[in-house]
């Protein structure tokens, strides 16, 4: 079983857990024979989800009583020391046992940990948590969302060579088309540090990506770039207004379809393209944030999300380790 990958769990995490832990856990090995789960956690809650329903050869468990909590700040959270299940899992990975890791706990507590037990890639300066969107074409990479509010012109083209080797690993057959958010598309517009960053890029050459200039916010979903790149803040904002906008929509088209019987008749006729609309705008299916910057890479599901959510992020973590993200961050950054 040597040749299978080694994902590192922390089973605590999140709401509902382990309990949805497990159930992701069953649901991604139905249709994934090539990863073995170190689930990290207490043992006998494991088991009782577990019940039998996932084959010995496929995962271990770690035991542990001790969790971090929703409410603990990340110093209360490192304080806590090294036998909660988050800490174990990151350190697995540190020590070589485990490919990637994955939590669906405390995400300030996440990136604190990480950061105490894993290097920095040689060169990369800062960290960037980044994430999958929708757009018209296929998907996204974008980054950062919120790990660092203060950039440099030499941090954001770092975010740019890893996320463009993200999204590489993740979509091989596909080129990264790299872009800028900014407050418009002219070389002028923006501050200094966009400016520069724009220039160091346009000089830049890789085979796995193509620089596009910048984006505007309103150009996020068109699909012309599938990596959008800007510092913590402004990427947070970004990310906070199209979910609030996406539920906005949902929200509204519900209540238009259920308003009068004859909502509900034209609803029931076209319940086969709402149901597409529905699942295209499906948060489940884009589950699991990335951070990436660190020597091994390590993945946040969201807290919310449910067992179908969580195995969309377990599925994550293995194609960053079919995808070799490691290593093409490295090679980029030597070009």
């Amino acid at each position: 079983m040597s040749d299978l990958i080694n994902i590192a769990v922390d089973a605590m995490g999140g709401d509902g857990s382990p309990k949805k832990i497990i159930d992701g856990i069953i649901h991604h090995n139905k249709f994934n024979k090539d990863i073995f789960y170190k689930i990290f956690g207490d043992e006998k809650k494991i088991l009782n989800y577990i019940d039998n329903k996932l084959d010995k050869n496929f995962f271990q468990i770690f035991h542990t009583d001790k969790k971090v909590e929703s409410t603990d700040s990340p110093l209360e959270a490192a304080k806590k020391g090294k036998n909660t299940s988050m800490w174990l899992a990151i350190e697995s990975v540190r020590n070589k046992d485990s490919d990637i890791v994955i939590s669906a706990g405390n995400t300030g507590a996440l990136l604190v940990i990480s950061k105490l037990n894993l290097k920095m890639i040689e060169n990369i300066d800062k960290p960037a948590l980044s994430a999958l969107w929708p757009n018209k074409k296929g998907m996204s990479v974008v980054l950062d969302l919120g790990a660092n509010i203060e950039c440099s012109s030499k941090n954001l083209v770092d975010f740019s060579i890893m996320g463009a080797s993200l999204y590489k690993s993740l979509y091989p057959e596909d080129k990264a088309n790299v872009a800028l958010l900014n407050i418009g598309s002219e070389e002028l517009k923006g501050n200094e540090t966009i400016k520069e960053t724009f220039q160091l890029l346009n000089k830049k050459k890789s085979e796995d990506f193509n620089f596009s200039g910048y984006i505007e916010g309103n150009e996020l979903m068109n699909g012309n770039v599938n990596v959008v790149v800007s510092d913590g803040f402004t990427g947070n904002v970004a990310l906070k207004t199209a979910e609030g906008t996406a539920n906005f929509i949902t929200s509204e088209l519900k209540n238009a379809m259920t308003s009068s019987i004859l909502s509900k008749i034209s609803s029931f006729l076209n319940m086969s393209n709402l149901k597409k609309f529905k699942k295209r705008l499906d948060p489940r299916l884009y589950n699991g944030a990335i951070f990436i910057g660190l020597d091994s890479p390590v993945v946040k599901s969201h807290g919310g999300t449910d067992y179908i959510g969580f195995s969309n992020s377990l599925d994550v973590c293995r194609r960053i380790i079919k995808g070799n993200l490691i290593d093409k961050i490295k090679n980029n950054l030597e070009i």
